[in-house]
């Protein structure tokens, strides 16, 4: 099987794994849960089951996002993202972006913001982290503009678009936790 193939088969796995746990929100931070869609094409029996690498990728993914949105523990949450060998995937990227801004690290967030972005310009949830980030360094313009590509790619009606919305329209200032 070819390394694309894998990659695809990988994250068609994490997504049932994420499907299957529950969803906790945050106020204007919502965990993330949109990786990518499995693939619809029927596999066969031998390709349907996650192998050990797929299983460990996916068991270390929830751990590091319930280190993040249950506990709170934001360093170990990047130690245990960037363990997984994974930073190329905008999910992972995005979740060591989201740890190091609520740790203060606003440059180092900012980087893996861009990673994730470059890995997928269509990743709605780090459009929307990303967008906060901009309105807690005061650039409201730029945080417009996340708005509007959340828009284009979720629509309005998105979880995402209206926390980032919500956000917006809160005084400058006024200290929200994002």
């Amino acid at each position: 099987m070819n390394k694309l193939a894998i990659r695809l088969l990988t994250l068609a796995m994490l997504s049932l794994a994420l499907a299957a746990t529950p969803v906790f929100t945050v106020v204007y931070a919502a965990p993330e849960n949109d990786p990518p869609p499995p693939d619809k094409k029927k596999k066969k029996s031998s390709e349907a089951r996650p192998g050990i690498e797929q299983t460990a990728f996916a068991d270390g993914y929830r751990a590091a996002y319930a280190a993040i949105y249950d506990r709170r523990d934001y360093g170990s949450a990047i130690i245990q993202l960037k363990s997984l060998g994974h930073d190329d995937n905008a999910a992972v990227a995005n979740l060591i972006g989201y740890a190091h801004r609520q740790l203060g690290d606003y440059k180092v967030s900012q980087i893996w913001y861009e990673r994730a972005l470059k890995a997928d310009p269509n990743h709605v949830k780090t459009w929307q982290y990303y967008g906060l980030w901009q309105l807690e360094q005061g650039n409201r313009d730029q945080a417009q503009y996340h708005l509007s590509r959340i828009a284009q790619l979720a629509g309005t009606a998105s979880e995402e678009y209206r926390s980032l919305a919500a956000a917006l329209e809160k005084p400058p200032g006024t200290g929200l936790a994002y």
